[in-house]
């Protein structure tokens, strides 16, 4: 899609109003769902409960697609966006430098991974402008985050000449991902705090698995994507593999949606 992202007006098609719904505004959690905020999110990230084991189960075939063009291979320099609970580095091999940025640092305090770990960063920003990298990785991250284009202009701008950008989403959005989540981890929620899951799920999944790939075909020359599942709609995950990245464009994300 070609479109001068630094320039474009309102009326200038689908880029132009898939980026005017960004920065997205997060919808406020009720003082119940604040309670037990922390403690449930760390319990999904480590399958803590049944509903969470059988999640993490599934969500393997993300960690693999992320790692497979390392896999059996020499490790090379990455960084990794969203690192949660570090469940994407016994994938990995080790002997490179890995770096990741996790703005819930409580969920690192007792990963047993720390130790191969650079550096932690808090926010993409505070990653040095002059670093490289030949992989920016991510797992089930993207559809967090709120300021997605400066998030990942910024790591097209990270990327080392010839690296790529390998991430693994939930397909948010699409009709079995929505069955999938109500049947497990949504009925359990319920169960267990008497509360609507889908309220967490509208506060945290701020992305649809549509806009992220738009908005990664729009930076990247080079996209491609595959599905756990049978299209679009009826697949639990997408995995995104882009290279290429068109720098101009980058710039103008940075210059749009500043820090």
């Amino acid at each position: 899609m070609d479109v001068n992202l630094a320039t474009a007006g309102p009326s200038e098609g689908p880029a132009e109003r898939l980026l005017r719904r960004f920065p997205k505004t997060r919808p406020p959690l009720p003082p119940a769902f604040q309670a037990i905020y922390a403690a449930q999110y760390k319990e999904n990230r480590s399958g803590e409960t049944a509903a969470a084991s059988l999640s993490q189960r599934l969500e393997s075939w993300m960690h693999r697609k992320v790692a497979a063009d390392v896999r059996g291979g020499r490790a090379r320099p990455t960084l990794e966006l969203g690192a949660g609970t570090l469940n994407q580095l016994p994938y990995e091999p080790e002997g490179a430098p890995y770096d990741v940025v996790e703005p819930f640092t409580a969920l690192l305090e007792d990963a047993p991974a720390k130790a191969r770990v650079r550096d932690v960063f808090a926010d993409l920003r505070e990653v040095p402008a002059e670093r490289r990298y030949d992989r920016i990785t991510s797992v089930a991250a993207l559809e967090h985050i709120a300021d997605l284009p400066f998030v990942l202009a910024r790591s097209a701008r990270l990327l080392a000449p010839g690296g790529v950008f390998r991430a693994a989403i939930p397909a948010e959005g699409g009709f079995l991902w929505r069955m999938g989540w109500s049947l497990t981890t949504g009925l359990e929620f319920r169960l267990r705090h008497g509360l609507d899951y889908g309220v967490l799920m509208r506060h945290e999944h701020v992305n649809t698995a549509a806009e992220i790939e738009g908005l990664a075909r729009l930076l990247f020359a080079e996209t491609r994507v595959d599905s756990f599942g049978l299209g679009r709609q009826l697949s639990l995950y997408r995995f995104i593999e882009a290279r290429a990245p068109r720098l101009d464009v980058a710039a103008a994300w940075e210059a749009r949606f500043p820090a």
